[in-house]
């Protein structure tokens, strides 16, 4: 399965959620926030929301500065 994580394309084994893309790119632990196929996704249901061959993901972090 192709999916474009960050606009990046990288292969997963099906059947995927998007709890497992997190975990396996690294993200489980984070404070982010994810938008699939530009919505955006709640966390708590990352774990039932499907993953289908060629959704685009969009993982990013909180920035602080000033």
């Amino acid at each position: 399965m192709n999916i474009k994580i960050n606009g990046k394309a990288q292969n997963f084994e099906a059947p995927l959620n998007l709890y497992d893309v997190l975990e396996q790119q690294g993200y489980v632990d984070m404070m982010i926030a994810v938008a699939r196929n530009g919505t955006f996704v709640a966390k708590d249901t990352y774990p039932e929301t499907p993953i289908y061959d060629g959704d685009e993901i969009e993982i990013v972090a909180p920035m602080q500065g000033g």
